[in-house]
């Protein structure tokens, strides 16, 4: 590592553990209509989730960012699929609570050391956790999880790397959240299937707080 890096503070670290320890699922939101969002939000919350990640996959993302950050306060925020610095500065003006990546560069590694809002880096392999632990980042994405060999590849990372921790993102459901959550190297899960496209659509936002509240029950913190 060059003497010029510099390293995550151990500040970073402390939040992301306050924000992970604080649920077993983090949702992982992609809002396609403005009008959904906080009704989305809000379904989510009533059935005991609060921590949500909301994804810049759509052009009404920051938005529903800002209205969601406006009618609950009180909800954990995340911005998630950050794929630039550019989009990251955003994200800060947003107010969001932390920010997280797919994969990660260079320069958002960078960048996640100076800001104020915590990063949680999207990784694959060993090599690109290494590349954020010499930065001095210890909590990570897991992304894809199930297409990168699922709880068992994310097991191993442990015997190298005891003290990075885990949050496994992609093809994460109900059935096998217990499989990571099982793991002594993983914080939490993320994943949509208490909010499906389908009752999404429908505005069936009953449903899905029923579908939050069986996940929270299953899975309690």
């Amino acid at each position: 590592m060059s003497s010029v890096t510099r390293l995550l503070p151990q500040v970073q670290t402390d939040r992301l553990d306050a924000i992970c320890r604080a649920t077993s699922i983090i949702p992982v939101l992609v809002i396609e209509r403005l009008d959904h969002a906080v009704p989305l939000a809000q379904a989510l919350v009533d059935g005991g989730l609060d921590v949500l990640e909301i994804t810049l996959r759509t052009d009404c993302a920051v938005e529903a960012i800002q209205r969601i950050r406006e009618a609950l306060p009180e909800v954990t925020l995340g911005a998630g699929t950050v794929l630039s610095v550019e989009q990251y500065r955003i994200c800060e003006e947003l107010g969001v609570d932390f920010v997280v990546t797919p994969g990660t560069t260079p320069a958002l590694f960078e960048h996640g050391i100076a800001s104020e809002v915590p990063l949680l880096p999207g990784v694959a392999t060993v090599s690109e956790v290494v590349t954020g632990w010499e930065r001095g980042y210890r909590r990570f994405k897991f992304f894809p999880a199930e297409a990168n060999g699922g709880a068992k590849a994310l097991k191993s990372f442990g015997g190298p790397l005891p003290e990075a921790l885990f949050c496994p993102t992609g093809g994460v459901t109900v059935d096998n959240a217990a499989d990571y959550l099982a793991l002594p190297n993983v914080m939490c899960v993320g994943g949509s299937w208490m909010a499906p496209k389908a009752l999404v659509d429908q505005e069936d936002w009953a449903e899905i707080t029923r579908l939050t509240r069986e996940a929270t029950q299953r899975y309690p913190r």
